[in-house]
């Protein structure tokens, strides 16, 4: 499939997705929202992909939803999109618009290089992992356009930066630059904006070299299972796992590398 508004590219088991509106500060309309849900599955049913890294074109990650292009539709219309899927065997909260990145089996690091604003910082909250270049800016925005906490950043950001901050943070609609964003845990790591993309992608690079893919599903399943659960539910599932993970072949697969010092050779199967 070729896409209008975003693009793509993948390289040494990592795949790469721009936002790529530039001139609109990847701003995101109808047909970018589409292209991007697209384009993480097919990254996601891609054997050859380990590892998915989200950007932005140019000088923003992602402004928020375009004004212009969502504005024709009606209050009712926006509420009632879904996604073009919806698998009944799995929790619902993770297949929403926008947020269905937790459902994604491979991890999903947001590379931010610019302006994240509105829509956007839905998305960045999205992504497994933040990197963030020091020159980026944060914005909830809401309250400062008359809108409410939109597509379920008011369950998300208090979970990654605490009720507090968060309540701060949409309150205020206040900017946050890098370096405050790093202290409240809105992102992983900061680097000097000309060094974002060659650390992202050394760190993205090790992960698709070095870690199982099926560790990193089942990890990844196992923390966006975690608020719906309680710690005895937590401990029973991961026990379960835990039998299975025992006689997998990446684990096999795992200790025979670590034990011959050499670079594993995974073969990530699914179950």
């Amino acid at each position: 499939m070729s896409f209008k508004t975003i693009l793509t590219e993948a390289v040494d088991g990592v795949r790469t997705i721009t936002l790529n509106r530039p001139d609109q500060m990847n701003s995101l309309n109808d047909e970018m929202v589409a292209e991007l849900y697209e384009a993480m599955w097919q990254a996601d049913a891609d054997k050859v992909t380990k590892v998915i890294v989200l950007t932005g074109a140019g000088r923003a990650f992602c402004a928020g939803g375009d004004i212009s292009g969502f504005g024709s539709q009606t209050p009712k219309e926006l509420l009632y999109k879904l996604p073009r899927t919806f698998d009944m065997n799995k929790r619902p909260d993770y297949q929403t618009r926008h947020t269905y990145f937790p459902r994604l089996r491979k991890p999903v690091i947001g590379m931010l290089n610019g302006a994240t604003a509105g829509l956007g910082m839905v998305y960045a909250l999205c992504c497994d992992i933040r990197f963030a270049a020091d020159t980026a800016v944060f914005t909830t925005a809401f309250a400062r356009i008359g809108l409410s906490a939109e597509y379920g950043m008011a369950w998300l950001l208090p979970r990654i930066v605490g009720q507090a901050n968060a309540l701060d943070l949409l309150l205020s609609g206040r900017k946050v630059y890098a370096p405050e964003a790093k202290e409240l845990g809105l992102v992983n790591k900061v680097f000097p904006a000309d060094r974002l993309a060659e650390e992202t992608y050394a760190y993205a690079r090790e992960m698709a070299e070095l870690c199982s893919p099926r560790s990193m599903r089942v990890i990844k399943e196992q923390v966006y299972e975690v608020p719906f659960q309680t710690l005895h539910e937590a401990v029973m599932e991961a026990n379960k796992d835990m039998l299975i993970s025992n006689v997998c072949a990446d684990f096999k697969e795992g200790t025979a590398s670590f034990r011959e010092k050499r670079k594993p050779n995974f073969p990530g199967e699914e179950h």
